[in-house]
């Protein structure tokens, strides 16, 4: 006769936290493997071309920034991600030499592979060119409701995503510190926001969790949604001067 083991230990009981509650295990994929490998030669392609185009057009932008003109801004896009740059110039904080800084701006979705793609392939690298030559900022996209909430392209787990990378940047504006922060968790977009993800790129790159968990949770969550509605609507405002080609390109994705 076979005896029975004994239960198992009750697990360890944790604070509620605004990231647990949002937890979800990642969607499994649509389709197979098979499916995936047969479509990953077509989606390479038409990535490429959008990074060329906006590699040119950051020359350009840097050209102007050495030249200064009375263009207007310059947006270009990457998939669910948007670079662009303002005709007006800033001068850096605390700074006694009159130096102006060009206003860079990206608008990005924290869940999402386009997103990955360009922070590693154009946003990061181009940022250690110009770090002292830019004033970077980072808006998020999606739609705004008229109950005053906002509606993430991939739900409310991205939405929560977007207000954790917002709130890393209110709390450490050296974007040395947010953008390597924001980089850590969008290796693994899917997991977004899960607590053990946020917290091991909280301790990489040396960002207090408990300030990030209370900054998303203040004011039952008023204080986050605030941040990521006025982000959105940043984002709104930019995208209208996007190059039509550049607009449809974003439309059919």
């Amino acid at each position: 006769m076979l005896e029975k083991s004994p239960p198992p230990h009750p697990p360890p009981h944790h604070p509620p936290s605004p990231l647990r509650r949002h937890l979800h295990p990642p969607a499994a994929p649509s389709s197979s493997a098979m499916d995936e490998k047969t479509s990953s030669n077509m989606t390479q392609v038409r990535r490429a071309r959008p990074i060329v185009l906006v590699l040119l057009l950051l020359v350009f932008i840097y050209t102007l920034w050495q030249w200064p003109s009375t263009h207007p801004g310059i947006t270009t896009g990457h998939g669910g991600a948007v670079v662009s740059e303002t005709s007006d110039t800033r001068e850096p904080v605390g700074s006694s030499s009159g130096k102006k800084l060009v206003p860079l701006e990206a608008h990005i979705i924290s869940k999402c592979p386009d997103t990955r793609d360009a922070l590693r392939q154009l946003i990061l690298p181009v940022m250690q060119q110009v770090l002292d030559k830019v004033d970077f900022q980072l808006s998020y996209i999606g739609k705004l409701t008229e109950d005053d909430g906002v509606e993430c392209k991939h739900g409310p787990t991205e939405c929560l995503g977007n207000i954790i990378e917002l709130c890393a940047r209110d709390l450490y504006p050296d974007p040395k510190i947010n953008l390597g922060f924001i980089m850590c968790l969008t290796k693994d977009y899917r997991q977004i926001p899960d607590r053990a993800l946020v917290e091991d790129c909280a301790l990489e790159h040396a960002i207090d969790f408990d300030a990030l968990n209370e900054c998303a949770a203040r004011d039952n969550g008023a204080h986050g949604m605030d941040m990521l509605r006025k982000s959105v609507q940043r984002s709104a405002e930019v995208r209208p001067s996007m190059p039509a080609p550049l607009a449809e390109f974003h439309r059919a994705r």
